[in-house]
């Protein structure tokens, strides 16, 4: 892997992996998608990259792995801070922030069930 390049360690029904994914799309980033089999055996970069969860998705970048997707969005949006993420007021800001939380923790957690 080469400095700043840029690596997901993602797999395709991952809903976590496409906020991801879609966060790189809006700024416009290119990037390379690594699928990892979750239930047939996950790579060696993925366990040594995400050794806590050992789950997608991971994010490297200049070879510094970056696991869970809010962390990763906030990464993206902070290190390529145009065009924002994010609303410009704090408020608006906090509003998104709750909606992505409740996704997460509402209707994601639904899914998997």
């Amino acid at each position: 892997m080469s400095k700043n390049e840029l690596v997901i360690l993602d797999c395709w029904a991952s809903p976590f992996c496409m906020r991801v994914k879609i966060a790189l799309a809006e700024k416009g980033l290119d990037y390379e998608e690594r699928a990892e089999d979750l239930f047939g055996g996950k790579s060696d970069l993925l366990l040594t990259s995400n050794p806590i969860y050992k789950k997608v998705p991971v994010f490297l970048h200049d070879g510094k792995p970056l696991c869970e997707s809010s962390v990763i969005v906030s990464y993206i949006d902070e290190t390529w801070p145009a065009p924002a993420l994010l609303p410009s007021t704090p408020y608006e800001r906090s509003q998104a922030r709750f909606w992505a939380d409740y996704i997460d923790k509402k209707v994601l957690l639904f899914l998997t069930r």
